[in-house]
Formats: C-alpha cells, sequence, structure tokens
C-alpha cells in the first residue's frame, strides 16, 4: 500500500515537471539577442542517498546502466546515439549526454536547446561501498535556477525535483534488493498530461532534469 502511494505520489511530481518544465531546462524565452546564454545564473544542487542492503556493485549491475533510468524513473529509454555506459552516449529521456563515468558512477548533462537558456542541467549518480555487503546510492543534481520567476518558483522547483528523485531512488533500492516495482499507472499523453517525447528532466523529458 506504501509502495503504491509513494509510486503515485512519485508520478504526480514527474508529472508536473514534465507540464511546468519540461523537465530539466528551464522554461522561460531566449534573451532579445537570441542568446541562450544566462546573464546573471544563481547555481542551485541537491544531494540526496539511500542504505542498500547489498554490495556496491552488485546494485551498480542491477540499476546503473545508462538506460536504466527507464526502469527506476518507470519512463521508456533509448540510447539514441553511441553505446549504452560509453561516455558520449546519448539517451531519449532529456536527450541526456553521458559526460563522464567511473566503475560506479556516471555524470550527464543535457544539450543547448534553442530558444531556451541554458541552465547547465547535470545529474550524477554513484554507487559506494560502506561494508563488504551493502552500500548507499547517491544522486546529485545540479542546475541554474535563475530563469524561474521569483524564490517561490524556484523553491518549488526544487521540491519537485527532489521528489521525483527520491523517488527514484527508493524504487533503485527495491530493484538492487531484489524486489519489483509496481506498474505505473496509466496515462494518456506524457506524464501529467505533457506530450511524451522526451521524458523528465530534459528540456522536455525526465533524466534533464525531472522536477526542477
Amino acid at each position: 500500500m506504501r509502495n503504491k502511494f509513494s509510486n503515485a505520489a512519485l508520478f504526480t511530481a514527474l508529472g508536473a515537471i514534465c507540464a511546468t518544465s519540461g523537465f530539466a531546462q528551464a522554461p522561460g524565452g531566449a534573451s532579445p539577442t537570441g542568446s541562450v546564454a544566462v546573464a546573471n545564473p544563481t547555481y542551485t544542487a541537491i544531494l540526496m542517498e539511500v542504505d542498500v542492503n547489498r554490495p556496491a556493485a552488485e546494485v551498480w549491475k542491477r540499476v546503473g546502466k545508462f538506460c536504466d533510468i527507464g526502469e527506476w524513473l518507470q519512463f521508456p529509454c533509448t540510447i539514441t546515439y553511441g553505446k549504452d555506459g560509453e561516455v558520449g552516449a546519448v539517451r531519449s529521456i532529456g536527450r541526456e549526454i553521458l559526460v563522464g563515468k567511473t566503475d560506479l558512477s556516471y555524470t550527464y548533462t543535457q544539450p543547448v536547446t534553442e530558444g531556451r537558456p541554458y541552465i547547465v542541467y547535470h545529474g550524477t549518480l554513484e554507487a559506494k561501498p560502506v561494508t563488504a555487503t551493502t552500500s548507499k546510492l547517491y544522486y546529485t543534481l545540479m542546475w541554474d535556477n535563475s530563469t524561474l520567476a521569483d524564490d517561490a518558483a524556484r523553491e518549488r522547483d526544487k521540491a519537485q525535483r527532489r521528489q521525483v528523485f527520491e523517488g527514484a531512488l527508493k524504487n533503485m533500492k527495491t530493484l538492487a534488493e531484489g524486489g519489483t516495482l509496481p506498474p505505473r499507472a496509466p496515462r494518456s499523453g506524457g506524464p501529467g498530461g505533457a506530450a511524451p517525447q522526451n521524458g523528465p528532466g530534459s528540456a522536455s523529458a525526465p533524466g534533464g532534469g525531472p522536477p526542477k
């Protein structure tokens, strides 16, 4: 029952993010000059973690591939360029690009989108050993929130992103410990009524930064 409620809340937050922010890249027009550069950025970050009752290497093998996001975020993912796990690979969610990796981590970003301010959205997922049989998963998001209207909008954006990715971490924990996720509720169009094209986290998808 609790699992169902958590997933329902996750989908609601994910839908809100997709509908209002294209998932990662912030809404808003480009500057009068047509540049996507932001004149006075204000960078913010969210650091999240969850304990997992499995060794780090085992956890990473289960949830650490670049397109595993499709399973634990429950949003379709395909590799559209390169190979899953190789630097330079691109996934359909948010058109996100794998820009760095280690044996137990990866970092991704989203590309510049014409007509939208570039918010330098980056995410890092990492598994860290705690003991020989336990580990922690860490998820870090960083982006420029200066394009949002005011402090209240920035706080809402941050809270939505946190809700989506903390839910994703819980899903990763469930999968890594051998559990299964309940099916995602049916939806028409994309999450929150948004077009399904890119998913959460992108200029139009998850991954590009889910709830900002």
